[in-house]
């Protein structure tokens, strides 16, 4: 729980998200590649990994988006999802 005043450090993740066996990324291997992400999804990054043992925004983005590809289950849209967005997407003129 979050409790002004208190450092909860990782409390605040869900525990498949908290540091653990899964070592950082090496942000000096070649094989990285940049990704521009908002200023204002950095600046809650920064918020949500203050008192965790991340050094660098860059390294507590890799760990999280590791830790979701690593979920188990269905890919995010349906075959009939993709073809009721597709149709709506046409509708509003967004796509031919």
């Amino acid at each position: 729980m979050n409790v002004p005043g208190r450092d909860v450090g990782n409390d605040y993740l869900p525990r498949r998200l908290r540091p653990g066996p899964m070592a950082p990324p090496d942000l000096t291997d070649p094989k990285m590649r940049a990704l521009r992400i908002p200023e204002e999804t950095v600046v809650a990054l920064e918020a949500r990994m203050k008192g965790s043992s991340f050094p660098t925004v860059d390294e507590f983005a890799a760990f999280v988006l590791a830790r979701l590809l690593e979920q188990s289950g269905e890919p995010g849209f349906s075959e009939e999802d993709e073809r009721a967005l597709k149709e709506r997407l046409r509708s509003l003129g967004y796509i031919d």
